[in-house]
């Protein structure tokens, strides 16, 4: 091959432009390494391409210039050792620490708790929908629940969602991938769809408790819990008026008091706490008091720092009656409770405002002087929430030492079993519970 038998001349500290010989192998002014494109034959106009791939051991000297000699080509200082005689390597020969890659695993952030809710309502449908409905970044969760209930569910309803059993909440992160872990809690009665059974109200209860023990535990990053059915729970002996008041209880220390909560009602455009929760209008009217004003007022700040990151929340205070009582002739509780209320919350160095009438506090313009609203009683928080996103609304309990959400509904016992439940307020209560465990650092 031509040019072959001549041998090439070293280039180090010399003059590298193309010598002679190398001029006549292409014509004069073409780039060097270029080669004709294959594909310029089928283009109108299609000429020489550079080749981008340089030749193995070549380096690209600009013409003109002298290349280095390698001692001057030098990219770090060398060691000390090495400059003043006392030997060692220059930093630049010292080979790089060995990582191997294969033992580096980064371990996956605590999964959320999932409670069985009342296994004749929607509960079990919404977990399943919610697993199918994952973000494939998102947070794993599982539930506690009876397994085989799951998969006979999501068989009759055609969703073709793989259930597996799991021993400890730690396996859940492995299985969610490709699997809906469940932590098995027995029933101990026929399910029967939109027909609760008393005999299932210990696994019910046991499985809200189980929940709170791995969030005390530290086991899990948070709890979410789906609806029960309140009455069937208290025919079978049951206490509390919901969970918020459970939960205060199985968060306290052994032998303690309930630990002070508050309901909160929130979604993107809107977060509401009512003062009074579970009680008919009359007693809820009954029950306010300023105590019980301040008590959930200060809930509610140290929750909107704690769980949603606002350094100093901004309260509203609706008033109980119409024109905010009208300076006292249509109701006093404004002037009676409701004010000496918002003082004392000021004096505590909380942003409380008020007493403003409902009928004015709820729409969009009103929404941005304040981060929530302290409203009277239950239906005056969620009536206007519910209007302003029914389906994303998602319950949160504030207080608590660990993070609690749940979907803002009930169990829906009349849709149960037919497979249109809509799961977006479970979906939005499992994205919010991961935000706050992320801003609890879980």
């Amino acid at each position: 091959m031509r040019g072959s038998a001549r041998p090439r001349a070293r280039t180090q500290g010399r003059d590298v432009r193309r010598p002679e010989w190398c001029a006549r192998r292409r014509p004069c002014g073409q780039p060097r390494h270029v080669r004709q494109h294959p594909a310029s034959q089928y283009r109108p106009g299609g000429g020489p391409l550079p080749c981008r791939r340089r030749r193995a051991g070549r380096v690209l000297v600009q013409p003109g210039r002298r290349r280095r000699p390698a001692h001057a080509r030098r990219t770090r200082p060398a060691d000390p050792r090495a400059e003043d005689g006392s030997g060692g390597p220059a930093l630049h020969a010292q080979p790089a620490p060995h990582r191997d890659h294969r033992t580096e695993i980064v371990s996956a952030p605590a999964p959320l708790a999932i409670t069985m809710g009342e296994p004749a309502g929607i509960g079990g449908e919404l977990t399943l929908k919610a697993w199918l409905g994952r973000r494939p970044t998102g947070r794993s969760f599982f539930a506690i629940d009876d397994p085989d209930r799951l998969k006979a569910l999501s068989g009759s309803l055609g969703l073709g969602v793989p259930v597996h059993r799991i021993a400890t909440p730690t396996e859940a992160s492995s299985v969610f991938p490709t699997a809906l872990p469940v932590l098995p809690e027995a029933l101990e009665g026929p399910v029967v769809a939109g027909r609760p059974d008393g005999r299932n109200a210990g696994p019910t209860l046991r499985s809200i408790e189980r929940a709170a023990r791995f969030c005390t535990e530290g086991t899990v990053a948070g709890m979410v819990t789906n609806p029960i059915q309140k009455k069937t729970l208290q025919e079978a002996g049951f206490v509390h008026p919901g969970h918020t008041e459970y939960l205060a209880v199985l968060a306290a220390a052994p032998g303690a008091p309930p630990v002070d909560v508050a309901m909160m009602l929130a979604c993107p455009e809107l977060r509401v706490v009512p003062v009074t929760v579970h009680l008919g209008l009359a007693a809820a009217i009954t029950a306010l008091s300023v105590g019980g004003i301040v008590r959930t007022g200060r809930v509610a700040a140290s929750g909107l720092k704690e769980l949603f990151g606002i350094d100093r929340p901004r309260l509203a205070v609706a008033a109980l009656n119409p024109h905010a009582g009208e300076g006292g002739t249509m109701g006093d509780e404004e002037i009676r409770v409701i004010v000496p209320a918002i003082a004392a919350l000021t004096d505590a160095g909380i942003d409380a405002s008020g007493p403003a009438p409902a009928d004015t506090l709820f729409h969009a313009a009103a929404r941005s002087r304040y981060d929530a609203v302290l409203c009277m009683h239950h239906d005056q928080a969620l009536i206007p929430l519910k209007t302003v996103d029914f389906a994303g609304g998602v319950n949160v309990t504030l207080g608590l030492p660990f993070v609690r959400t749940s979907p803002d509904h009930g169990t829906a016992l009349d849709i149960a079993g037919k497979g249109t439940a809509d799961p977006a307020s479970l979906i939005a209560a499992i994205a919010m519970a991961d935000d706050m465990a992320r801003r609890r650092g879980r």
